[in-house]
């Protein structure tokens, strides 16, 4: 795709956009903004003005080019003199003559609230916000569609890039049987020693146990990935953060889990799709048309995968598969499936694309099919008692939850509460270990735009 070639068909020259929440991914951004000429961030809103002033040095402004606002019309001052505004309260943002709000809290109670209300002054929105995302996205996807602006997932980020790469896929007819997302830290393997990392915790493998890293066999994906799984078990393997963003591409594009633990095998790149493959063809999936997650198994010279996204594909017709099967593709040993995959994902540097997109065009980088497919829930791993909050530090979830990933149900006091409605909020029952966390065992926070926008979901796309 040429992009300049898309946008200067526009007519628009330039995009103004507001930034909600700058940390690390907003900080990637506005650093890369400053550098493309159809885009400006003059806008920043964060409920800790010191800290985004710190944050804005350290994306290039200068210090007597940003200033603090309290109102409408000191922003409106700060944007004639060619200033960069901050401001602590998001709702001066809506009055601004902003094109696009690129939300980025992190916070799902925020970020529903702050994209709605973006919606309902006629601005688009770029969702960077996944947590938000992953509980209410279609429903403000399609409140977006009726006021005339874009909903968007961004570029930059793992998911919006997958939703991207399964759109190419389906655009040229190729049958999608996996899709998924590398996990951030690859665990890299020292042959001599045995040892292997995450570049945080370290591993060391017995003689017998280095035998599971040896380069998979044909017929063996199944016993070989068990057998890694187990013998890495200290290592980080899945995470609250890489299902929620599987959601999110579920919801867009109709894939699913082939469990609601996915397998998220650990895997070098070669044996991508020989592992994510059918059972028939010696994979381990049970189905096609699946999302699923990897943590790529390396050596320390080798190129990694961690912070990348992958497909696995086959042709509909085998004469296809003949003529491009030795154009660089790595391929299974049947030869009946190869991997197409990006090893990198680069944030905000990325997601001007998603902006201007919505900005210039109106257009989303997501998806047109964008609907309540999967949600992510959370089965307790300890006692939980009536009365306490879910306040605990979500990089921690861990400890306390498995995360799963289960069909899209309607609010029921027995069905399944997505996760990041359940964060944050009181326990109304105890909750015994080995239960999955339901809406009749949470207290509704008053107030909760996260909650009725729920509730719109469910009557929108007819959920029974």
């Amino acid at each position: 795709m040429n992009y300049d070639n898309l946008f200067a068909k526009a007519g628009k020259t330039k995009i103004r956009a507001g930034l909600i929440g700058i940390g690390t991914y907003g900080i990637s951004l506005m650093t890369q903004a400053r550098f493309i000429p159809r885009l400006e961030i003059p806008v920043v809103c964060d409920q800790d003005p010191k800290t985004a002033r710190l944050a804005c040095l350290r994306a290039g402004l200068s210090k007597e080019n940003t200033t603090v606002c309290s109102n409408i019309q000191e922003i409106l001052l700060a944007m004639e003199k060619g200033q960069y505004a901050i401001a602590e309260n998001y709702e001066l943002l809506m009055d601004v003559p902003l094109d696009v709000v690129v939300e980025c809290t992190g916070n799902p109670e925020a970020g529903a609230r702050h994209a709605e209300l973006a919606i309902k002054h006629g601005k688009h929105v770029a969702m960077v916000n996944k947590e938000a995302d992953a509980v209410v996205g279609p429903m403000l996807s399609r409140l977006a569609d009726k006021a005339g602006v874009t909903y968007t997932p961004v570029d930059g980020d793992q998911h919006g890039l997958l939703i991207g790469l399964v759109s190419w896929a389906g655009s040229l007819g190729l049958e999608v049987v996996c899709s998924g997302k590398a996990r951030p830290y690859d665990f890299v393997y020292d042959e001599n020693t045995g040892k292997v990392t995450n570049g945080l915790d370290i591993v060391s493998l017995s003689r017998e146990e280095k035998k599971a890293l040896l380069k998979i066999q044909p017929g063996e994906s199944g016993i070989v990935i068990e057998k890694r799984r187990k013998f890495l078990l200290e290592l980080p393997q899945i995470a609250e953060a890489d299902l929620c963003e599987s959601v999110i591409v579920a919801n867009a594009t109709g894939l699913i889990p082939d469990l609601p633990s996915m397998h998220a095998p650990i895997v070098r790149i070669t044996e991508i799709a020989d592992v994510l493959s059918r059972k028939e063809d010696g994979g381990i999936l049970k189905n096609r048309g699946v999302i699923d997650l990897v943590t790529c198994l390396r050596r320390k010279d080798e190129a990694g995968l961690g912070g990348g996204v992958f497909l696995v594909f086959s042709f509909r017709k085998d004469d296809a598969w003949e003529l491009v099967k030795d154009k660089g593709l790595l391929t299974n040993h049947r030869g009946t499936c190869g991997v197409v995959y990006r090893p990198y994902h680069l944030l905000g540097v990325e997601t001007p694309i998603s902006i201007l997109c919505a900005g210039l065009l109106n257009l989303s980088t997501g998806s047109l099919s964008y609907k309540p497919r999967a949600d992510l829930i959370g089965k307790a791993k300890k006692d939980l008692k009536a009365g306490s909050s879910l306040q605990f530090d979500r990089e921690k979830s861990g400890d306390l939850f498995e995360h799963l990933i289960v069909p899209f149900a309607p609010i029921d006091k027995d069905s399944p509460i997505p996760f990041y409605m359940a964060l944050g909020n009181q326990l109304k029952a105890n909750v015994p270990a080995g239960s999955i966390l339901t809406w009749g065992m949470i207290k509704e926070p008053e107030n909760s735009r996260l909650w009725e926008l729920r509730r719109q979901q469910d009557q929108a796309f007819e959920i029974k």
